[in-house]
């Protein structure tokens, strides 16, 4: 088994060991995982914090040993970065663009220093609609991860994970997680709720706020209005999303 770490700004993960395949999701500086395949280009790879697997390019990606490995996956130490964009210097005097969502992380591969704002990664749910209003306005990506292109799964996931928890990487997988609330009334600030499509699919999920608004991906970050149907959208005046269940995540 090998073992790796995302040593930039952003790299994608493909279904497939392909330029052109579809993007599922992004690693942002600093994110570590398990390598389950190589070959002469790409790598498939599962990642530490959600366990999901993909192909990534072996030219964007460093390796390090299972102990370093098994040091960043149990450090108490670890931090994400709160800048929309930053820097990291590494030990040769090189500077590295880091994202909004980026772990700045104790390691020997990445001998960086870091001197933007960031957050210690403790479970604190409190915060969690703080850092989601940070990701306003960041566009409608799918797959993407980033405040410069993001998904509706991968905005619940890196604002849970900037805070401490681990969550799926899609929106349906999260659905399974947490304890179902019966109504929007029963919901707290940082919880989540899910929505389906036509098919009865969940498809779309968002971060609920207080006085029944809620935070979610659709074109951009956006805040809407949350009742029992779902999200209705002032500027077009309708319904956009059919709730489905609101759950307790943490």
């Amino acid at each position: 088994m090998q073992y790796g770490i995302c040593p930039l700004s952003v790299i994608p993960v493909r279904n497939a060991p392909e330029a052109s395949a579809e993007m599922t999701s992004q690693l942002l500086f600093g994110e570590h995982f398990k390598i389950l395949e190589s070959r002469k280009y790409w790598s498939k790879i599962r990642t530490a914090h959600d366990k999901l697997e993909g192909w990534v390019l072996n030219g964007q990606i460093d390796f390090i040993s299972k102990d370093e490995y098994e040091k960043i996956q149990h450090s108490e130490e670890n931090e994400h970065c709160t800048d929309l964009i930053s820097y990291v210097e590494s030990n040769t005097g090189i500077l590295i663009p880091i994202l909004l969502g980026s772990s700045i992380i104790k390691s020997k591969r990445l001998p960086t220093s870091f001197e933007g704002s960031s957050i210690k990664s403790k479970q604190e749910k409190n915060n969690l609609v703080k850092i989601a209003l940070l990701y306003l306005n960041s566009p409608d990506l799918w797959g993407g991860r980033s405040p410069f292109g993001i998904d509706s799964a991968g905005f619940t996931q890196i604002v849970y994970k900037i805070n401490g928890y681990n969550i799926q990487r899609t929106a349906y997988d999260q659905s399974a997680q947490g304890v179902a609330l019966s109504f929007v009334e029963e919901s707290e600030p940082g919880d989540l709720a899910f929505f389906d499509n036509a098919s009865g699919t969940i498809d779309h999920v968002g971060i609920i706020m207080e006085n029944n608004y809620i935070i979610h991906v659709n074109g951009r970050v956006r805040i809407d209005r949350l009742d029992h149907t779902g999200i209705f959208n002032n500027d077009i005046r309708n319904y956009t999303h059919q709730l489905r269940v609101i759950k307790k995540v943490i």
